[in-house]
């Protein structure tokens, strides 16, 4: 089940807002619990049982961990990630692993039943781990109730797809919330969750089936402006995809009297690739540098380390968003950038015009996405040598009206703050619009009429995919 369903939107989520404000207070928790089982259950029930043995194991661990001193402090937490690691590893990865073997070998020397890969496994193990780790390092104690662990991993706003949340950011809400349970939190959660619904549906759902039939296109037919117009539709996609699945959860969140943190910061407006890194999927980046980055070392380290240790965490981003090898080319890619960018590549940029920051950044960005898109690292070098071939030039090109009427609304999302002083004290009130009566009634109006045309939208059109759903 994902939020632009329209069984989310008609059934499921009004029906639990209903409960979920008549029950008093002291079962809210356990609604909770029990409507994210039901929400994984709809289209993960055969792993049900492996998620939910798995959070008992970590909620046991953590006390184990929380009991202890030392080394054997230590051992504990190691146990805790070796099996976490291990199975997210086995179940994500195992595939992958056997397909290259048997390729290396030349045959099918290995016979090898598939792993079916359970449903947010990246994503609820990122928050498992966070919970161990912020436990050993004393950051908070654990949960008492197994309630309110059990809430923290499966709250379904953020079960499937992020933001990643660390257990030292919500723990508090968990456990008392009673004064964010407000008509104005809920009216923000409301507005924030049709804007998020909007960019999914409106946005990324119409430029998403422009992208898609470029990149199914054989790539020996492609013509120039057929592969530019895949790379650019591919990338306001995802962004629009995945950005709009987050304002959907922060805003659920807000609804539920939970203030999820932040995952996207207008990420096409970045001067450079750390910049971008500091947009895109804050939640992501942020645990990887708190979790794997300084732990490595960080930036106490020599400068060779340090460039080292920031290509491993790329490479291993590339790999966490997916089994393939083109996953890990744009984890290197886009790590190899970061890397440049402290050696000279900033400082360099920093003296050029900022548009031409943004624009250069933009087009290694949308480089990126080729090999993120793509079904092989050849098909990547492929599509991007067609973008630079004169000789693959159509003289008629066809005109998709809405296609090219939501690319122009997703560009000029994008960068209109390119201008904007202040862009994110003012992207707050926007997203607050609430502050007098009479804004209160037009946004509401306006959120309403989104709503329709969005069920409208995903009633009638068969495309409705989810890209980060797969991670």
């Amino acid at each position: 089940m994902v939020f632009s369903s329209s069984l989310f939107l008609v059934y499921f989520f009004p029906v639990f807002l209903i409960i979920y404000y008549l029950l008093p207070y002291r079962l809210k928790n356990s609604f909770i619990v029990l409507a994210s089982i039901l929400f994984y259950a709809w289209s993960g029930a055969k792993y049900l049982p492996f998620l939910l043995i798995s959070l008992l194991f970590d909620f046991y661990i953590a006390k184990a961990i929380d009991a202890r001193e030392g080394k054997a402090r230590k051992h504990v937490l190691a146990f805790s990630i070796i099996v976490n690691v291990g199975l997210l590893l086995y179940f994500k990865y195992a595939n992958f692993f056997m397909e290259n073997v048997n390729a290396a070998l030349g045959s099918e020397a290995i016979t090898w039943t598939k792993v079916a890969l359970p449903i947010g496994i990246s994503f609820f193990t990122f928050h498992k781990l966070s919970y161990t780790i912020d436990i050993y390092r004393r950051v908070k104690t654990p949960f008492t109730s197994i309630i309110n662990y059990t809430l923290y991993i499966l709250l379904f706003p953020q079960l499937i797809a992020g933001p990643i949340i660390r257990f030292n950011e919500i723990s508090d809400q968990i456990e008392n919330r009673k004064k964010a349970l407000t008509i104005d939190n809920r009216l923000e959660g409301f507005f924030r969750f049709i804007i998020g619904l909007s960019k999914k549906v409106l946005i990324a759902n119409i430029i998403g089936q422009e992208a898609d039939k470029v990149f199914d296109m054989n790539f020996g037919d492609m013509a120039m402006q057929d592969a530019w117009k895949g790379a650019l539709a591919y990338t306001f996609q995802i962004y629009f995809d995945f950005s709009g699945y987050s304002d959907m959860a922060i805003g659920i969140g807000l609804m539920m009297g939970f203030r999820f943190p932040e995952n996207f910061n207008n990420p096409y407006l970045a001067t450079n690739i750390t910049d971008f890194w500091r947009r895109w999927h804050m939640t992501l980046s942020r645990w990887m540098r708190d979790y794997l980055y300084i732990p490595l070392g960080g930036n106490k380290v020599s400068t060779t380390r340090l460039y080292l240790n920031l290509w491993i965490v790329f490479l291993i981003s590339g790999l966490w968003h997916g089994a393939q090898w083109n996953f890990i080319f744009w984890g290197a890619y886009h790590g190899i950038f970061l890397v440049l960018d402290r050696l000279f590549l900033k400082r360099f940029t920093e003296k050029l015009p900022h548009v031409v920051q943004v624009a250069l950044t933009f087009f290694l960005v949308i480089i990126g996405w080729i090999f993120f898109r793509v079904d092989s690292i050849s098909q990547g070098f492929e599509m991007v040598k067609i973008m630079f071939s004169t000789s693959a030039i159509l003289p008629e090109y066809e005109f998709e009206q809405a296609f090219w009427v939501m690319f122009f609304v997703g560009f000029l999302m994008s960068f209109y703050g390119i201008f904007i002083k202040n862009l994110e004290q003012k992207q707050a009130q926007w997203y607050n619009p609430f502050t007098t009566p009479a804004k209160s009634i037009l946004f509401t109006l306006v959120a309403l009429v989104l709503f329709v045309l969005c069920l409208a939208e995903i009633t009638s059109a068969g495309f409705n995919p989810f890209i980060y759903f797969r991670f």
